[in-house]
């Protein structure tokens, strides 16, 4: 039998021959790493109450369009571990043989199991949850594994050095930390110097609307050589035109709720996400390809992290890498507006 099909006789998945043509890959702070300018997160759409099959053509749509960063952590779900366990099998009937095109993330900090061991940073918490992340994806390591967040009651050096201890385990290739501040972000980076194991990258929460990072965090990941990758580029989908005539059934607001309840959409903030689109409109984008392109000006950012409920809105994604430049007159009638 030909070797494009399996066992079964189906069609394997071949992935598009031009699918490094029109991505541009941009360098993980001073590391060898390069990263897509666009990342898909598997935060959501692909749990177990979810479709499989359209979980499967995200991915491949995703790697045909250049997209090699997929990113987990051990509790997107729902339930918790299910994004992994389903990327597991997917990984297993489609992504097997092109393995080292591939930059595979997850991380553990958050809740994950019962008892005081499946929560936070302790060591015993981060080495135990990778060992299952890895045995849910059918993985021997991962390339990039995260502390989720910050753990105020653990050393900061123990965690770190579960960190190092992981990549000396060839559990993982890279080590990374989410949503750390500019001050514990250069006490992280200084341990795991010390230790030999650098610190290749930051996932923080940035947006127009969230720009927390803008405070100190973007100047210390410069000078510490710290790739970044900003999550929530949309804002829970506050930056695109969906909530702009009202809310959607099908909407997150409506149909979740956890992330982003309608309270928070109030006139004033219609009345600056309405101005936004005007603009986006004018540099012949949508509001949600403008907000990607926005945080993609500044060169500290590595990569932006996106989610999609199916191909085609990851393909909509990826067009703001067609425009990403700005003029100082957009960007003062931006600044202005986000005042």
């Amino acid at each position: 039998m030909s070797k494009l099909f399996g066992v079964s006789g189906k069609k394997k998945y071949q992935p598009k021959e031009t699918r490094y043509d029109k991505m541009n890959y941009r360098r993980c702070g001073k590391s060898g790493l390069l990263l897509p300018e666009i990342s898909l997160g598997l935060w959501h759409n692909f749990g177990f109450t979810d479709n499989f099959e359209n979980a499967r053509n995200l991915l491949k749509c995703a790697f045909d369009n250049g997209i090699t960063h997929f990113d987990l952590a051990n509790n997107y779900g729902p339930p918790y571990g299910a994004a992994e366990s389903n990327f597991g099998t997917i990984f297993k009937k489609d992504f097997k043989p092109y393995r080292d095109e591939l930059v595979i993330s997850t991380k553990a900090g958050w809740d994950m199991w019962p008892g005081p061991y499946g929560n936070f940073g302790s060591k015993k918490y981060l080495i135990s949850s990778l060992d299952q992340s890895l045995q849910r994806m059918g993985l021997d390591y991962v390339d990039i594994f995260y502390h989720h967040r910050p753990d105020p009651e653990t050393p900061l050096e123990e965690t770190m050095s579960a960190l190092d201890h992981i990549v000396r385990q060839g559990k993982a290739l890279y080590v990374g930390i989410s949503q750390y501040s500019a001050e514990d972000t250069l006490k992280a980076t200084k341990i795991l110097k010390d230790l030999g194991t650098p610190c290749l990258i930051h996932q923080p929460r940035y947006n127009m609307m969230d720009r927390w990072v803008e405070n100190g965090l973007l100047e210390v990941l410069e000078n510490e050589g710290v790739g970044a990758i900003a999550f929530s580029p949309l804002s829970q989908g506050i930056l695109t035109d969906k909530y702009l005539k009202g809310f959607p059934e099908d909407s997150r607001a409506v149909k979740d709720g956890r992330y982003l309840k309608t309270e928070q959409i109030d006139k004033k903030l219609i009345s600056k996400v309405s101005q936004l689109n005007e603009i986006a409109i004018l540099r012949g984008q949508s509001l949600a390809q403008m907000a990607i392109a926005w945080l993609l000006k500044d060169k500290r950012i590595t990569s932006i992290l996106v989610g999609a409920s199916k191909p085609e809105q990851l393909l909509d994604s990826l067009k703001a890498l067609d425009n990403l430049q700005f003029s100082s007159k957009n960007l003062k009638e931006i600044e202005n507006i986000l005042k």
